[in-house]
């Protein structure tokens, strides 16, 4: 079921070092959220910082600060995956700095899309210089998601812009979020708390996840217990998507959830290679294809190696395009997540793009721009493109519900894309047309007979329930184990009409002595009579009788009668009244008797036989 779920605005900090975020942080707050030694003594933010910030409008919002240093932009990307919110912090003293580029970079590369601009340290420079900081500003954000946005003067020392900024805040839409996907929290901090054990932090990505509940830590795939949860540093006993979540987990030492883990809860993949659609950035030098790079989702990293998926050889700046990453490790993702890219050395932001498909294969060099056109698909959400990829096996019913549901086709327990499905049925088809061409005589082939060539590789249970489907919209029939082509009838030639009606004289004229296969073969050797012998029986001049062998229609409806008047005077018939009821020798007789329990015209007791009743 879907379901959405109203949430607290996710407001993170972006900026240069030494531009004063945590310092603004404290203006708004109160909370001095430099609170690590190290930080305490080299005054600057390392780890992320999180507190929350009353609105105006009587809303809480929670604050995110990350820190601004080049060689933290790890954590940064951390902290600004899955933000509602930025507020981007440029100094008015020195303006717009390299890394307040960079920020900018991977906030619009991570789909945020709303914000506000804090000019700090205002009291630090006069009119002049402050217009001259927001002209910087705005020829930088132009073009930006925080094109347009406010921006507004703020000083720590004065406490200027406090209002406006607290005001401008509280118009930031908190937008709502599914809540009906996998529970996902992309671990940020873990440490251990005395009397409690292990706890982790960080920003609930989606889906919903209950106090006590079983969970999985990836991409190791260790399964813990929750034994207590806090959401924005409150006791909960659930815990929804777009929300700092903080949670105590039971058995597990601290190491064991390293930045990077994935606390989930349901079904997600977990590949070594992803489709992307992914956007190199103009600043960035051109990259070659197959390139390796460091890549960051959430709060993970790994290295990897960016293949495009179009006919060029280097990634071009500027350019967006269909690519796959091939990961040395695992990376626990999701269709829309966002991912930032990097030069392994030096340390440089490249790009970044979306995840499109978690699920997919290997792509092969000369079909890369085939696949690129899927992955534009995908991107577009044209789902289809999972079933075709999967092929004639199709997808299982939670496979697909996995990557979105709706617009397959199912048949038993496989769901299809239409015109892999339309392939299956055609080649099924022609595999007829081939059976009835080299066997004209045949009425139908077996299934087993069928599933074999382009249709072998199709378990049983689908290849059935295929037969079945073409025989509901009436392009094959069947009866029981035998399929043949809509419109099929068997022509024959004068001389296999003459050799049918010939068997049809035989067989009478034995009687209900019968032929066996190996005597009528002996009358008649010709080639085509184990095919026209099905024509008989088929048609109901004959049929065979097990341990006798072929006995006319005729002679079996005389019997019926013999039979019938017997019962009319005669409660039960034994075997040696059967022999002289019809003449037959023991050898004859027993099978007779076998058919006629068989038939259900008689039942056996152990007096001998009696009528049915209403089959005689």
């Amino acid at each position: 079921m879907t379901g959405t779920t109203s949430r607290t605005l996710l407001l993170g900090t972006a900026g240069h070092i030494d531009h004063g975020k945590t310092s603004l942080v404290r203006l708004l707050t109160g909370a001095d959220l430099d609170t690590l030694p190290e930080e305490k003594a080299r005054g600057i933010t390392i780890a992320l910082g999180f507190t929350s910030l009353a609105l105006p409008d009587g809303r809480q919002a929670a604050l995110i600060d990350v820190p601004g240093h080049e060689r933290l932009v790890r954590t940064m990307i951390a902290g600004a995956t899955g933000l509602d919110a930025v507020l981007l912090v440029v100094s008015a003293v020195d303006g717009v700095m390299p890394q307040t580029r960079e920020h900018l970079a991977i906030l619009q590369l991570l789909g945020v899309e709303q914000g506000l601009v804090a000019l700090t340290m205002a009291d630090l420079v006069d009119d002049e210089l402050l217009e001259l900081a927001a002209a910087d500003v705005e020829d930088t954000v132009r073009g930006t998601f925080l094109e347009g946005a406010p921006i507004i003067p703020t000083s720590t020392e004065d406490g200027r812009g406090r209002d406006a900024l607290l005001g401008a805040i509280a118009g930031l839409a908190a937008p709502e979020r599914d809540d009906s996907g996998p529970f996902r929290l992309p671990v940020d901090r873990a440490f251990s708390r005395p009397g409690f054990g292990t706890v982790v932090t960080g920003s609930s990505w989606s889906g919903t996840l209950r106090d006590g509940s079983t969970v999985t830590l990836l991409p190791e795939g260790r399964e813990v217990r929750v034994r207590g949860m806090e959401v924005h540093g409150v006791k909960t006993d659930e815990a929804g998507p777009g929300r700092r979540v903080a949670l105590n987990l039971a058995g597990v030492e601290t190491d064991a959830v390293p930045r990077g883990t994935v606390v989930a809860r349901g079904d997600l993949p977990c590949p070594h290679m992803v489709d992307v659609v992914y956007t190199h950035l103009a600043s960035a030098e051109p990259l070659d294809d197959g390139a390796s790079v460091r890549v960051l989702l959430g709060t993970a990293e790994c290295i990897g190696r960016l293949h495009v998926a179009v006919d060029r050889d280097a990634l071009v700046p500027g350019r967006t395009v269909p690519a796959q990453l091939r990961l040395d490790s695992p990376l626990p993702c999701l269709p829309g997540d966002r991912f930032i890219v990097r030069r392994t050395s030096p340390l440089e932001t490249l790009g970044g793009g979306t995840v499109v498909d978690p699920w997919t294969r290997k792509m092969r060099r000369r079909d890369r721009e085939a696949w690129g056109r899927d992955i534009d698909r995908l991107a577009k959400g044209d789902r289809l493109v999972w079933l075709e990829r999967a092929g004639d096996l199709g997808l299982s019913p939670a496979e697909w519900k996995a990557r979105g549901d709706g617009g397959g086709v199912q048949v038993a327990d496989r769901v299809f894309a239409p015109k892999v499905l339309a392939r299956l049925q055609g080649a099924l088809v022609e595999a007829l047309a081939d059976f009835h061409v080299e066997n004209p005589l045949a009425l139908g082939a077996h299934r087993r007979e069928l599933r074999r060539g382009r249709l072998g590789h199709l378990p049983e249970k689908l290849f059935d329930a295929l037969v079945d489907r073409l025989a509901e919209r009436s392009q094959v029939h069947v009866e029981g184990p035998m399929v043949r082509a809509d419109g099929f009838r068997v022509a024959l030639t004068s001389d296999q009409l003459g050799l049918r009606d010939a068997l049809i004289a035989s067989i009478a004229e034995a009687g209900l002595n019968g032929l066996s296969p190996k005597e009528i073969h002996a009358l008649h050797p010709e080639p085509e009579v184990a095919a026209l012998l099905r024509l008989v029986e088929d048609g109901g001049a004959a049929q065979q009788v097990a341990g006798i062998g072929w006995v006319s229609k005729g002679a079996l409806d005389g019997l019926l009668t013999d039979v019938r008047g017997w019962f009319a005077g005669h409660d039960v018939l034994s075997p040696g009244e059967f022999k002289d009821l019809s003449s037959l020798t023991r050898k004859a007789a027993i099978p007779l008797l076998e058919w006629l329990d068989k038939n259900r015209y008689t039942a056996f007791g152990a007096e001998g036989r009696r009528t049915r009743g209403s089959r005689l």
